[in-house]
């Protein structure tokens, strides 16, 4: 299972939030949240109300063999 990166939730998580802090990095440098439906938004407004570029897609677990 894939747990939600908002402390102490352990939900599945269902969102990926990709963002990154302009004033410290430039554009190759990422960070990756993965988020529940109960913190996507939560998380989303907390980056975005720092001036963090963010981007937002579904979340796929990768398969592995």
């Amino acid at each position: 299972m894939h747990e939600c990166s908002r402390a102490g939730c352990r939900a599945e998580a269902t969102t990926t939030i990709t963002w990154r802090n302009p004033k410290i990095h430039d554009e190759s440098r990422k960070k990756v949240w993965i988020a529940c439906d109960a913190h996507n938004t939560f998380l989303i407004e907390f980056l975005t109300s720092r001036g963090f570029p963010v981007e937002v897609t579904p979340f796929i677990p990768e398969e592995t063999a």
